[in-house]
């Protein structure tokens, strides 16, 4: 099964050995988007976000930082990492009837960070929902890609509509 960094010879689950990579800073970029049934959008944008729980982009913020900084406890084979940066960042967007969470991790380390800001911006779209499912069930979350990472054997960067 070779390519599946994950498996080594025999088709066995394997975490990979990073003790020979090089230290080198290492950046990743994701998204999510929340998608919002239109009178459901119309009544967030009305009040600016802000619930009887707190703002949905404030509380949705932290916890993305939070799961960045959980992802070695949420998926099995990452690697703990000790995050340089952990960012969000939230756009409405009024023709769509949706809310684009951006995220950003940073690590000066052997491994790459996409699967932390691809949990941070998951996690952040998971708390919106959670913030939000009392005015609607049909809240979609879409869109959870990485758009960027650099650092390491090779620097990706998505050609799509990723933003």
């Amino acid at each position: 099964m070779s390519g599946f960094s994950h498996l080594d010879g025999n088709g066995d689950v394997n975490m990979v050995d990073v003790g020979v990579k090089s230290v080198t800073t290492r950046s990743a970029r994701a998204q999510a988007v929340v998608r919002f049934p239109p009178q459901v959008y119309q009544a967030l944008r009305a009040v600016n976000g802000q619930t009887k729980k707190g703002a949905i982009t404030d509380v949705a913020h932290i916890a993305g930082i939070m799961g960045a900084k959980q992802t070695a406890q949420l998926i099995p084979l990452c690697h703990p990492l000790p995050l340089d940066k952990v960012g969000l960042q939230f756009s409405y967007d009024d023709g769509q009837c949706c809310l684009n969470i951006i995220s950003e991790c940073r690590v000066t380390h052997k491994t790459g960070v996409e699967m932390e800001a691809l949990t941070a911006a998951s996690i952040a779209a998971l708390t919106i929902y959670d913030m939000c499912k009392a005015l609607s069930h049909e809240i979609v979350i879409e869109r959870v890609q990485l758009l960027t990472k650099s650092g390491g054997k090779s620097d990706f960067t998505r050609t799509d509509d990723a933003d």
